[in-house]
């Protein structure tokens, strides 16, 4: 049962602005951590007003070898991992950089399971709610070609200078990508603001609707 004070964090935390939050991303040993995957590199961007004003970056120590597809494809070397902290400590400090801010990821549903496995480990239930870039884009880029990551950063001409699959670069052309739907958002509907919950409405909705669903927020 979920206690009221609880409830009422969470219904505050939907009320926030969609451009104060937290955005992250993980580097991981496989797909899932119900077959045993863990996380071996976090990387998040604190953004108050669409402004960045805080980061987190760690690599740890999964307790196991990488194979050499995770290497290749993250750019990370089980000799960059030897020495690290383990997960456990990098995702205590990490939900200390969390608190109860609302959370953002590109393809959300693969990093919260990841989150959502570490921060069990650790006895840490966060507070804020959970959304989703990738879907957002799908519904207000519904031109673009592709919705991945980087495709949606050459679609939006967003400048890129850096390694895609390393955690904290991704979290920020993440960043700069949900800061411009946003302000997409904005635009096309005349919003002055833009709260979590209705980026979480949109999320849901299925394309068709978008525009419908936005005016009745509206009061239209």
């Amino acid at each position: 049962m979920v206690s009221p004070s609880f409830s009422v964090q969470k219904d505050s935390n939907q009320q926030r602005s969609a451009d104060t939050l937290i955005i992250l991303d993980f580097e991981t040993t496989g797909l899932s951590p119900n077959m045993g995957d863990r996380a071996i590199e976090i990387g998040a961007v604190k953004l108050e007003k669409g402004q960045v004003v805080d980061s987190f970056q760690r690599l740890m120590d999964p307790g196991f070898r990488i194979n050499s597809f995770i290497e290749n494809y993250t750019g990370i070397s089980n000799a960059m991992l030897a020495g690290e902290a383990d997960c456990e400590t990098v995702m205590t400090e990490f939900a200390d950089f969390v608190g109860d801010a609302n959370l953002i990821a590109h393809n959300a549903s693969f990093d919260k399971k990841f989150l959502d496995a570490e921060f069990e480990r650790v006895g840490f239930q966060y507070s804020g709610g959970f959304s989703c870039s990738l879907l957002l884009s799908r519904r207000i880029n519904q031109d673009a070609p592709s919705h991945k990551l980087g495709d949606l950063i050459r679609y939006k001409q967003i400048p890129s200078e850096g390694q895609f699959h390393r955690a904290l670069f991704d979290a920020e052309m993440t960043a700069k990508l949900w800061c411009l739907m946003i302000d997409d958002i904005k635009q096309q509907y005349n919003l002055a603001e833009v709260p979590f919950a209705l980026v979480q409405k949109i999320c849901k909705t299925p394309k068709a609707k978008v525009a419908e669903v936005i005016g009745k927020w509206r009061g239209e």
